[in-house]
């Protein structure tokens, strides 16, 4: 049987840090991490899950005695903020409504979202249910990362595709993708596309490169993008 993990809950504590970070006694541990599921829940559904669509990959938590600190990463800051700053106010207050603590959120723009795996993952479940073909949008975006500078790309899409009987998986790759190399910088991001036949599952990994790599420095593993679909047909 196969032994897997995501890319990310391996490298934690060793290249990545956590996405939560604060400490608390056992009695208050549950709680505070219930709350921090609804918390993620909440601007999941809030700003991605309804427009304008912020495109946010990804959410970090902190935690001091007094205050509660969001940093939030997303490709349209414009957009979390809104005009004058209205936006990101009334989600602080409904933060802190919930919480019943005092709020923070810090807004870090993403540069290059086109190697962002999440993002990726949402664009072309939302491609997905404009009934676009399978395999042309996972070619299209793998092609797209690539092009962003990313040194390798791997998409799998599973369910009823195409409205088919029978569910099956699509799988393309392209470039390396070193999933046992510590020091290799992978994204993993995963989404749903809920159509009228059944959900179809889209999970994306990225390769960036390696951490120890300086700046636009080539990797030895990288030969040059190679691309492969794989499918029942």
């Amino acid at each position: 049987m196969g032994q897997k993990t995501p890319p990310y809950g391996f490298r934690v504590g060793i290249t990545e840090p956590h996405r939560s970070r604060w400490y608390a006694p056992k009695a208050l541990f549950g709680e505070l991490l219930v709350e921090d599921y609804k918390i993620r829940k909440f601007l999941d559904d809030r700003l991605n899950r309804k427009p304008p669509y912020a495109a946010v990959s990804d959410l970090h938590i902190e935690r001091t005695r007094e205050e509660l600190k969001i940093v939030v990463k997303t490709a349209r800051p414009g957009l979390v903020i809104g005009p004058k700053g209205a936006e990101i106010e009334r989600l602080t207050e409904e933060l802190q409504l919930m919480t019943g603590r005092k709020v923070s959120i810090t807004i870090i723009e993403i540069k290059n979202p086109d190697i962002e795996a999440q993002l990726v993952a949402e664009s072309i479940a939302e491609q997905l249910k404009k009934r676009t073909a399978p395999r042309r949008v996972m070619k299209m975006r793998a092609e797209g990362a690539m092009q962003a500078g990313a040194k390798g790309v791997r998409i799998i899409l599973s369910g009823r595709l195409g409205g088919a009987e029978m569910s099956r998986s699509l799988d393309v790759r392209m470039g390396s993708l070193p999933l046992s190399t510590l020091q290799a910088n992978i994204d993993y991001g995963f989404a749903e596309a809920f159509m009228s036949y059944g959900q179809i599952g889209i999970k994306v990994w990225v390769f960036k490169g390696l951490y120890t790599a300086a700046p636009g420095e080539a990797e030895s593993e990288d030969a040059g993008p190679r691309s492969r679909l794989r499918g029942r047909r």
